[in-house]
């Protein structure tokens, strides 16, 4: 079998041993679900704290996994990198954070993407700025994380992180377009809901109005979940903004962001 490029079992019990062995050392990335899902953290930290010389964090990221009554993978990065974050906002100690941040497995780095969310000591602005990276990152999961460990200070800081997100509704990066929309959908996936945008989606416009007719179906498949979303509580709105975008912006890919905004009303 040739590890990169393998396409993923479909079924957890069909990932090969060798795959396994290789993820839970952190040596490789996960290519599907199925292989996240195979992965165990346990021994995963061990590796990467012992290949990153901080086996004295070992013990107690492992007690934090152990605290977990469900060990999905999602509540094992939360828990890791939530341990993470305090030894290393403890101990001061950037060269970890640089070194998981930089990790060849997209899981690690994904530690790294909540040990900056995670960060109470941050500002809004400088946690956008240090999760910039993670949400530009080349890995599906990566760049799902790297929104989820910020939707909570986003929410906490609304306006001003509406103002910063505008601007990167420009940016040349669409994942970085495609961030900016996701982590402020006033629903989200696995999220808690942003009850100012349910009630007032018109303050999201900022962010969203310059992807009305995006290249990308990947921006383009956010922008029109979040219409979605806003529709469930101001489907009069939505209908409204997507018969403007219609009339000023008559493309395929309006098109197409519309529908899909409308498709529950």
């Amino acid at each position: 079998m040739n590890i990169e490029d393998r396409r993923g079992a479909r079924k957890l019990a069909d990932v090969p041993e060798e795959v396994r062995e290789l993820l839970n050392q952190g040596k490789i990335s996960s290519v599907n679900l199925m292989e996240s899902l195979a992965i165990n953290h346990s021994e995963l930290v061990k590796n990467v704290l012992k290949e990153a010389d901080a086996e004295n964090y070992i013990n107690s990221s492992l007690q934090e996994l152990d605290n977990l009554e469900k060990k999905t993978s999602l509540k094992c990065i939360i828990a890791i990198g939530r341990r993470l974050q305090e030894e290393i906002s403890k101990n001061n100690d950037k060269k970890l954070l640089e070194f998981i941040s930089n990790h060849n497995s997209d899981t690690v780095r994904s530690w790294g993407a909540y040990i900056i969310g995670l960060d109470d000591e941050l500002s809004i602005g400088e946690k956008l700025i240090a999760i910039e990276p993670f949400a530009a990152d080349k890995h599906f999961g990566v760049r799902e994380i790297a929104w989820m460990a910020v939707r909570e200070s986003i929410i906490d800081n609304l306006d001003e992180s509406i103002d910063i997100l505008s601007s990167w509704s420009t940016n040349e990066d669409s994942n970085i377009r495609r961030f900016a929309s996701e982590a402020t959908r006033p629903r989200g996936v696995w999220s808690k809901h942003i009850k100012k945008l349910k009630e007032e989606p018109e303050l999201g416009l900022k962010i969203i109005e310059p992807l009305k007719s995006d290249s990308e179906k990947y921006v383009q498949d956010s922008v029109g979940n979040w219409l979605n979303d806003a529709s469930k509580s101001n489907p009069n709105w939505v209908v409204n903004i997507c018969n403007e975008w219609n009339k000023v912006s008559p493309t395929k890919e309006t098109k197409r962001i519309t529908n899909r905004g409308l498709r529950t009303i």
